[in-house]
């Protein structure tokens, strides 16, 4: 029904701008806000997502985006997070077609086209909820509110809590199910028109595109709640449900198993002992969600592991925060419910509708979350929050202190967006950002010291890697991370140690196994390295790296059929497993077998054409064999890619040598030394080619 003009729309210290130059001015504030953050990094979630996600590449069959989940996993595995995104995956796939590889750039920039589109496109939605379907003699939907949805729109395309859902590529979910939710919600008003009739064709199509954003992400089904406030009820009540019941079992059936099973790590409060202590600390989330949304200044990327302590106790203080959140929604729903005032019911539910229903799926209530708090599931929430404040600054009748109020609140946000995109440009300045907002967790801390280990600043993880288990002393990622820096800085013992507590808490962490066999390995605890090996190979069968490893176990224990066969493993599992490969040419040479050494390295070639350290052995082969002129076209083939190598330039001199090209002999010789002094034997094998060098000189006439 519509509505008159809202009274409290001229009470805004915004000018009245035509639709488009409204839409403009929105898009360029949310362009202003995230701009910065376009040249960014893949940061965080972006690894698994889109750096590891073999469903991005052309080479992969476009199907699996159909079967398998947001992160490249198989929807029917006990592993899979069931996040069921395939719209969102085919966008990065159309990222990485276009960009013609894994450049951010690209990803970033869309990301911040689309978050200004919507901020855009939520004029439309703020005047509607507002101010209700009214239309000119042309049709076209009126706006009663202009200057309340300008505001509304602004704060949303401003609010820095959108920063994770826009600065972090991952994010794309959270924008495609916001614009495809906006796209259905409007096509859903189209279904009245200015007679205030009824058309089916439009709900049909707002069904489908609600079917797309849930597509996009799980909480765009949440759209169909939020379009049951027009006349019709009845037949719309069943249209809505018939086509939600629909989309939640095609949802179910391609889900396959159960929901996913998410530790206490992830959810501490879910695991909370009593149902009174679980629900309490549900609220107590909510109130920190409510909290971002009203001073959204500290902001974290992560905030499990310790940076929200569980409430135990009803004496805890913080039980205030639950009281004050319901004091304030009760407060509002009651002025939703019995204001005498309509305009002030219809904009208050509807704000509290768009503020509470996004918000449903990650509140616990129907299934347990895999995570605290997560500032994306935010993003469509908040706009219901930006409606409510809007609405507030409308009843501020001194004008100069509602402009004041307005413009420091603006640039608050304008300044804390900037300042929040800038630290998601890098892993490091992200990571870093953490420790001062949630100095108590675990995993911030590992992530920090994993990102200086990736860089090469082992000595300045370790002290964040032990940070991260002092926190956490059951953080098995934590630990098998500081076991090999340990392991490379020659620590062995403490490094066992740590490794051996990993796979105790948890048994079937097969990467910290294999690690573990490596470390007991370099102690000559062979035996113990051995199965310790066999138990990574039983939680992750298909591991090469593992074969690998004992692989070289057996080789140091001259077992040469049982290494010979652990790297065929691991080639038959990784066939471009090149150090798999080279050392089984290497054993072959080194025991005689030098006609399967030759095979060998051809096979590995065919797979790996441009690997120069297999051409290096394969050319040692072919030279025992005399096959010098074959010999001589690998080394030089493997110097070409791999110029610095004197190991090469070596033994492609005592190739020469063999072969009687006494100068060539000479040059390569010359240049080994050159590279490395000491390379071992070159520099006798030269000073006897100059001595055989000599005695051609003198015996010359």
């Amino acid at each position: 029904m519509a509505l008159t003009e809202v009274y409290w729309d001229h009470h805004i210290p915004l000018p009245k701008l035509a639709p488009i130059q409204a839409k403009v001015t929105v898009a360029l504030v949310a362009l202003l806000c995230f701009i910065n953050s376009y040249d960014g990094e893949f940061v965080f979630d972006d690894s698994e997502a889109i750096v590891n996600n073999k469903d991005l590449r052309p080479t992969a069959p476009l199907n699996n985006i159909w079967s398998n989940d947001f992160w490249g996993s198989n929807l029917s595995s006990n592993s899979s997070h069931k996040s069921y995104r395939p719209l969102t995956v085919l966008t990065f796939r159309l990222n990485y077609l276009v960009a013609g590889g894994l450049h951010p750039v690209g990803f970033h920039v869309l990301n911040i086209v689309l978050h200004a589109v919507i901020s855009a496109l939520m004029i439309d939605v703020f005047a509607i909820l507002i101010g209700g379907l009214a239309y000119d003699e042309k049709g076209r939907i009126l706006n009663h509110a202009p200057k309340t949805s300008l505001l509304a729109a602004v704060f949303f395309a401003a609010h820095p809590v959108h920063t994770e859902s826009v600065a972090g590529i991952v994010g794309r979910a959270d924008l495609l199910c916001a614009l495809f939710f906006q796209l259905s919600f409007l096509t859903y008003c189209k279904a009245f028109n200015k007679d205030d009739r009824f058309s089916v064709q439009w709900v049909v199509v707002s069904l489908l595109l609600c079917a797309a954003a849930m597509l996009c992400k799980e909480q765009g089904i949440t759209v169909l709640v939020s379009e049951i406030f027009r006349m019709g009820l009845l037949t719309r009540l069943a249209l809505m449900g018939l086509g939600g019941l629909l989309m939640l079992y095609a949802r179910w059936r391609i889900m396959g198993t159960g929901p996913p099973a998410f530790t206490e790590v992830d959810n501490p409060a879910s695991f909370a002992e009593s149902v009174f202590l679980r629900i309490v600390n549900y609220n107590y989330y909510y109130s920190l969600n409510a909290w971002l949304l009203l001073c959204p200044w500290w902001l974290c990327f992560d905030w499990s592991m310790g940076c929200v302590p569980l409430i135990k106790s009803a004496t805890d203080w913080r039980m205030v925060w639950l009281l004050l959140l319901w004091c304030i929604l009760i407060g509002l729903i009651s002025q939703a419910l019995c204001s005498q005032d309509s305009q002030r019911r219809r904009t208050l539910t509807l704000g509290l509708v768009l503020l509470v229903v996004p918000f449903l799926p990650a509140c616990n209530i129907f299934f347990r979350v895999g995570f605290v708090i997560a500032e994306r599931v935010l993003y469509l929430s908040s706009a219901g929050y930006c409606l409510l404040l809007a609405y507030s600054l409308g009843h501020c009748f001194c004008r100069w202190l509602l402009c004041v109020m307005v413009l420091a609140l603006l640039c608050v946000y304008v300044v804390r967006c900037a300042l929040r995109s800038h630290q998601w440009r890098s892993e490091q300045s992200l990571f870093s950002s953490a420790l001062s907002v949630c100095p108590l967790n675990a995993k911030v801390h590992y992530n920090v010291g994993k990102n200086l280990a990736d860089k090469g600043n082992t000595a300045a993880a370790v002290s964040y890697y032990r940070e991260a288990v002092r926190l956490h002393p059951t953080y098995v990622h934590a630990m098998n991370n500081l076991g090999n820096i340990l392991k490379e800085k020659n620590e062995l013992i403490e490094a066992e140690q740590l490794l051996s507590k990993a796979v105790s808490i948890q048994p079937d962490f097969a990467a910290a196994w294999m690690n573990l066999g490596i470390v007991q390995n370099s102690l000559q605890k062979f035996e113990k390295a051995e199965k310790s090996y066999w138990n990574a190979i039983r939680f992750r069968r298909k591991y090469p790296d593992c074969y690998y490893n004992l692989g070289r176990l057996y080789a140091d224990q001259n077992r040469h059929i049982d290494a010979l066969n652990a790297w065929r493993n691991a080639t038959v599992l990784k066939p471009d497993h090149s150090l798999a490969w080279n050392n089984m040419v290497i054993l072959l040479d080194n025991t005689g077998n030098l006609g399967q050494a030759e095979l060998i390295g051809r096979e590995a070639l065919r797979l790996l054409p441009n690997d120069h350290t297999i051409m290096f052995s394969l050319a040692n082969v072919l030279g025992k064999l005399q096959k010098y002129k074959e010999s001589e076209g690998f080394f030089l083939h493997a110097l070409r890619i791999n110029p610095n190598a004197a190991s090469c330039h070596g033994n492609l001199a005592v190739l020469y040598h063999r072969w009687g090209k006494l100068e060539l002999a000479k040059e390569h010789y010359e240049l080994s030394l050159k590279l490395d002094p000491e390379a071992p034997g070159t520099r006798d094998n030269y000073n006897m080619l100059r001595r055989k060098l000599d005695q051609h000189k003198r015996s010359a006439p």
